[in-house]
């Protein structure tokens, strides 16, 4: 019961944040309707989004109705991944207030998009897919399901192979030279380590 309350709490708080952060772009800049991506990107996402949302919706609801995909998982780890998720909420906070008004529902840049290289963006190209997927992850290994699980290794890899090619394309098409620059210095979900100068 405990494990479902902390699930609860990280997804709650998870969304809050991000529809804060996101209404107050929508309020203070320009606003892409994902229509304009174009059909073959909204049924991707949903293909990836859909089966996701519901599983975490249906385990709050009604843990018993995510049963079937239950795997026996020590305690320790999910005690683990209750502290990662909760990271992951002040790490939100941080990500959101770094990126602002840019802010976007879509891989598409804004008209006044700036290129935002500061805060965690000093290391990672993405850091805002990279905070969510460790969240999802995280609940999934919470709630000790499979399908949730593999549904935020989905997500991650739907994101990694489709959507920030796009999104990469966009900003190099904004920013040209200056986006490659920041490339070669950064990661694109985890910080460059750099093994050997």
């Amino acid at each position: 019961m405990l494990f479902r309350w902390i699930f609860i709490l990280v997804f709650v708080g998870a969304f809050s944040i991000s529809g804060y952060f996101r209404r107050r772009a929508r309020q203070t800049g320009d606003v892409i309707p994902r229509a304009r991506e174009g059909k073959l990107s909204l049924a991707l996402r949903l293909l990836f989004a859909a089966p996701l949302y519901l599983s975490l919706l249906a385990y709050m609801v009604n843990p018993g109705w995510m049963a079937w995909s239950s795997v026996s998982l020590p305690t320790w780890l999910r005690w683990v991944a209750a502290a990662a998720g909760l990271g992951m909420l002040p790490l939100l906070v941080w990500v959101f207030t770094t990126i602002g008004r840019n802010i976007s529902e879509t891989y598409l840049t804004k008209a006044d998009h700036a290129l935002v290289t500061h805060g965690p963006y000093r290391w990672v190209r993405h850091p805002l897919y990279a905070v969510a997927t460790a969240a999802f992850f995280s609940l999934g290994v919470v709630a000790a399901n499979w399908f949730m699980m593999a549904m935020a290794l989905a997500a991650i890899l739907g994101v990694r192979l489709i959507v920030i090619p796009r999104e990469e394309a966009e900003l190099m098409r904004k920013f040209g030279e200056e986006y490659r620059e920041y490339k070669k210095r950064t990661g694109t979900l985890l910080p460059r380590v750099k093994v050997f100068d």
